[in-house]
């Protein structure tokens, strides 16, 4: 890094000066010798800050988040058997810890909800000393944590978010997601549907009023009605919501011969039975049978909607089939698979592998710049590339800190061999096909701003 990079990103204000005086500056004050930042380690622990749904709609999924947490800090700290750490691509971790400190962490529950969310990351922040915050399996959470770790002067490595807002209008310098978008489900399910279903449907959407609602319910129609699909109506649903009939009902009258449900979690399971109980499916609408499409679901919400979930497309970030099935390109994903499932008894979802990654890129990182300073590790984030991860070949893009990589799609499994495979892959769209440019009208707004390394 140049002396224009670190003055850029506030790392180091004197670098002219020093220069001028023939002084030469260690690579750059690594961080054994630097405090100047938010919960810089001083002794030989470091606390990192995982913030899940313990409650609420999302608990599923936040549970599995935590079990890959805690695996990650096992890994990182040089037990089990290492994981995904024996493919990365980098080798910068060596089992010692980060920078040869022990990794502690202090966990909570955001409840699903912005506020508690908030709360919890910042007394793990003041309270904790947490230098990394992650987690999460709501966007309306990440965005609302990503903004204070932005002001706090810590990395936030998001988890289960897919709004395209995280990374869109709401990016912030400090923040990072491995996790797929709106966008880029869109962009991977219009051409399969259109294949599976035709181009000339007309399509219902029930949405989550938050903003991934809103950023799905926008990437989807989009890239359908590209495909000549008509929108008939779309109509917001409180998250809270638990039964959906009321939602239901006029979609019979609507004209609709395809539903969208632009739900997740328990949201969607409760959703989908609504629909299937009012005999959706098995209606004949404008000639043609009346479908059902989730743009993203999880092998946990397969688990809660059961049978109803067979025939139904969706997208995933990743799937725990994919090397088995798929090969080399996802090297990694046997890997975590097996730690995993010794450590646990089954397989896990991608909001497990999602958090496990962000867990092991933010460690790699620090590795790799030799800090744990938030400005070091944004620099060492930005344009990063990476493999053996589980999603094939993945770029951090510098532009929005948003991971570019293949995505699944997915439908539910006819005739499933067990409660954990109810979920068959259809394809994987090639990274290329769900790359769009940081200005993409969908992504608009925001700006990234400068990192900021806080004390």
């Amino acid at each position: 890094m140049s002396k224009s990079n670190f003055t850029r990103r506030g790392l180091i204000k004197t670098g002219a000066v020093a220069g001028a005086a023939g002084l030469s500056l260690p690579t750059y004050l690594r961080a054994d010798g630097h405090s100047g930042f938010t919960n810089a380690p001083t002794g030989d622990t470091v606390t990192l800050g995982f913030n899940v749904p313990q409650s609420g709609p999302y608990a599923d999924e936040g549970a599995d988040e935590l079990r890959a947490f805690e695996l990650a800090v096992e890994h990182l700290n040089g037990g089990g058997d290492g994981g995904m750490m024996q493919t990365f691509s980098s080798k910068a971790l060596q089992g010692n810890g980060i920078l040869g400190k022990k990794v502690e962490y202090v966990s909570g529950d955001t409840q699903t909800k912005s506020d508690a969310a908030r709360a919890s990351a910042r007394s793990m922040i003041e309270k904790d000393g947490a230098i990394m915050i992650t987690g999460g399996s709501s966007s309306g959470v990440a965005v609302a944590v990503q903004a204070l770790c932005q002001e706090a002067g810590v990395i936030f490595m998001a988890g289960l978010t897919h709004s395209n807002d995280t990374t869109g209008k709401d990016k912030k310098a400090n923040g990072f997601r491995h996790f797929f978008n709106s966008y880029m489900s869109g962009a991977a399910l219009a051409p399969v549907l259109a294949a599976q279903y035709g181009k000339d449907r007309k399509a219902y959407h029930l949405t989550a009023d938050y903003n991934w609602g809103y950023t799905t319910q926008e990437a989807v129609q989009s890239s359908t009605e590209a495909m000549g699909w008509e929108t008939v109506n779309a109509v917001l649903t409180p998250l809270t919501q638990t039964d959906f009939s009321s939602y239901i009902a006029p979609v019979l009258q609507s004209g609709a011969d395809v539903l969208v449900l632009n739900h997740y979690g328990g949201n969607m399971v409760n959703s989908l039975t609504n629909a299937v109980q009012f005999g959706l499916r098995d209606k004949e609408v404008n000639g043609k049978k009346f479908e059902i499409v989730v743009p993203l679901y999880s092998e946990l919400m397969a688990r809660g909607a059961g049978a109803n979930i067979k025939g139904i497309f969706g997208s995933q970030n990743w799937d725990w089939k994919l090397e088995n099935q798929l090969g080399a390109r996802y090297v990694g994903t046997n890997a975590f698979v097996q730690s995993f499932g010794e450590k646990y008894g089954f397989p896990p979802s991608q909001a497990a592998h999602t958090c496990y990654v962000q867990t092991l890129l933010y460690a790699d990182a620090v590795e790799r710049a030799g800090s744990f300073n938030p400005c070091a590790v944004v620099e060492a984030l930005e344009g990063f590339e990476f493999d053996g991860m589980g999603n094939g070949p993945t770029l951090y893009r510098a532009d929005d800190h948003q991971c570019f990589k293949d995505v699944v799609v997915v439908k539910g499994k006819e005739n499933p061999e067990n409660e954990y495979d109810l979920v068959e892959i259809v394809e994987v769209t090639p990274t290329e096909q769900v790359t769009y440019e940081p200005d993409h009208p969908q992504m608009a707004g925001g700006q990234l701003g400068e990192c900021n390394p806080g004390a």
